[in-house]
């Protein structure tokens, strides 16, 4: 089982950016699926989550109304749109599988992650 992100880089602050994680090795339509981050110096942290159909997602207050979560399970893939970005949100990206469902903002209920992608946002 993979699951591969992409879409990171470098942009100005107010920017967006589309981070998309593909899977590999297994279907994962009927699970809940989350994008993680950890900024240096930093422990890793929950910016969104959402289930298995697409229609409930969950958002951490400090990306709300600006990130969007969103799945492809025809195609096995989940994305973040992220706008009107800023210099807080330099991380590095990684995208989750739950296979328990839980839904949840903790790391250690997600199963599978992807090996990260850079996002640096300047001011």
């Amino acid at each position: 089982v993979q699951l591969q992100a992409s879409g990171g880089g470098l942009v100005q602050a107010g920017g967006s950016l589309r981070l998309s994680c593909a899977a590999s090795g297994r279907t994962f339509s009927s699970y809940v699926l989350g994008w993680f981050r950890q900024a240096p110096g930093k422990e890793r942290e929950f910016v969104a989550a959402i289930n298995w159909s697409g229609d409930s997602t969950y958002y951490a207050d400090s990306v709300k109304g600006r990130f969007t979560i969103s799945r492809d399970n025809a195609k096995n893939t989940v994305n973040l749109q992220m706008n009107s970005l800023k210099p807080e949100d330099t991380a590095v990206y990684y995208c989750a599988v739950d296979l328990g469902s839980h839904y949840s903002i903790l790391e250690y209920n997600y199963d599978y992650w992807g090996q990260g992608t850079q996002v640096t946002v300047s001011s």
